[in-house]
């Protein structure tokens, strides 16, 4: 060792008891607490590590070297935990390589969903509403997009692929009922067999979620990068979005099949009036309905690679959200505090995914766009695991899951339009 050097010595003996983390450290919380004997056993421990078993030029060096590893350290306990173990992050604003406007097309314009996407593309700085149509509203002008006067149309799937043709539209949005947009997709694909130029397509019904030829659009699933380079998406369920994100974290961990009790704001039903969507019916009550065989019911085990699921929806008396209860066997035993880690470190830097200690409220997700996720409890035994998640049906169950699969088919950052902290 040349002069003046030193060497950082593995300690042998403590300066500092070492302490069992309390919740403040390892609990959900950003208020965490840590005094001068935490601290200095956490030096302690940091200078008999191998990795500071090394050279430095002078002890300044290695008192600095100390520091910058016992400061990482500490910011990993603020968060909760160490490491992210999130194998799918989101694309940001770096992964963007587009800047121009995009023009799109929007079938279906009339129900809900429809108007929670006219509402994102208005903010949205680069979407362009070009062509909007509906049978019951042709004729009328649109309202809430400020960019330009739109008039309703009536796009039959002729009219579609000649716009199409004619390089008109750049991205298709058809968020239409099941089993409605078939002729659409059939007169675009037909147009796309002799042309280089490929529009995107997000199809929000349930027709092409089980289709190989098509991309399953949940993006904090599903790869990005399949995202981005797809021009057929399939736009998941409200009430699959909720229960795939609220079980994926678990699925090496099951020991049976997950119960699912699903609550939906009326919004659910759409408009077309039905007892599920009359106020006067739902007032004090709670229906059930699809008792067994509800789609979603295969679309969660399907495409989180389950044998089955078990799934009851309900319609309840508010307008917009939904809340699940799961119950999920596991095939060993864990702690609460063991599972609501695995769940941050897997949604970790996912804005549109929250992770909360007790179980949420519909409340307080309503006409936001994020899934929040909570409860973790568990029974005595530890092989059973009760978690609770909220979403907005119309905007993270739907509007604002297509624009996050919009922006990455179209290269724009993922959250591009999307109120949201993170983008």
């Amino acid at each position: 060792m040349r002069a003046g050097a030193c060497r950082v010595p593995r300690l042998s003996t403590s300066i500092a008891p070492t302490l069992r983390p309390s919740r403040y450290v390892l609990g959900r919380c950003h208020d965490y607490h840590f005094d001068n004997v935490r601290r200095l056993s956490s030096i302690r421990s940091l200078a008999a590590s191998p990795a500071l078993n090394c050279t430095y030029a002078t002890r300044k060096d290695a008192r600095q070297a100390i520091a910058g590893i016992d400061a990482e350290r500490v910011r990993q306990h603020r968060r909760g935990y160490a490491t992210t173990t999130n194998p799918n992050p989101p694309f940001g604003k770096k992964h963007a390589s587009n800047d121009v406007p995009s023009r799109i097309g929007l079938i279906g314009a009339r129900g809900y969903t429809g108007q929670a996407l006219i509402d994102l593309f208005n903010g949205h700085p680069f979407m362009d509403l070009r062509h909007v149509s509906s049978r019951e509203l042709a004729g009328q002008q649109l309202q809430g997009y400020n960019k330009r006067k739109i008039t309703y149309e009536h796009l039959s799937p002729d009219d579609v692929a000649q716009l199409d043709k004619d390089g008109q539209v750049d991205c298709w949005v058809m968020a239409l009922p099941n089993g409605v947009c078939k002729p659409y997709i059939e007169a675009l694909d037909q147009i796309h067999k002799d042309s280089d130029h490929k529009s995107v397509i997000i199809d929000l019904s349930a027709d092409h979620r089980f289709d190989k030829s098509w991309t399953y659009g949940l993006p904090e699933l599903t790869k990005r990068s399949e995202i981005l380079q797809s021009t057929r998406i399939s736009n998941p369920g409200c009430y699959a979005t909720g229960a795939q994100l609220s079980i994926a974290p678990l699925v090496e961990h099951l020991g049976g099949e997950p119960v699912i009790f699903g609550v939906s704001g009326y919004s659910g039903a759409g408009t077309k009036q039905s007892p599920k969507n009359d106020p006067k019916v739902l007032k004090d009550n709670l229906i059930p309905y699809s008792l067994t065989g509800h789609i979603h019911e295969t679309e969660i085990s399907h495409h989180l690679g389950l044998p089955s699921v078990a799934f009851v929806p309900h319609v309840a008396s508010w307008f917009r959200s939904i809340h699940l209860t799961i119950n999920i066997p596991l095939n060993k035993t864990m702690t609460s505090r063991n599972i609501r880690h695995l769940y941050q470190e897997r949604y970790a830097d996912e804005p549109l995914v929250k992770i909360v200690g007790e179980a949420p409220l519909v409340r307080s997700v309503s006409s936001l766009h994020h899934c929040e996720i909570g409860g973790f409890a568990t029974d005595s035994s530890g092989k059973r695991v009760v978690i609770c998640s909220i979403l907005d049906n119309l905007n993270k169950g739907a509007a604002t899951q297509c624009l996050q699969n919009m922006n990455l088919a179209l290269g724009y950052a993922e959250f591009e339009g999307i109120p949201t902290t993170s983008s």
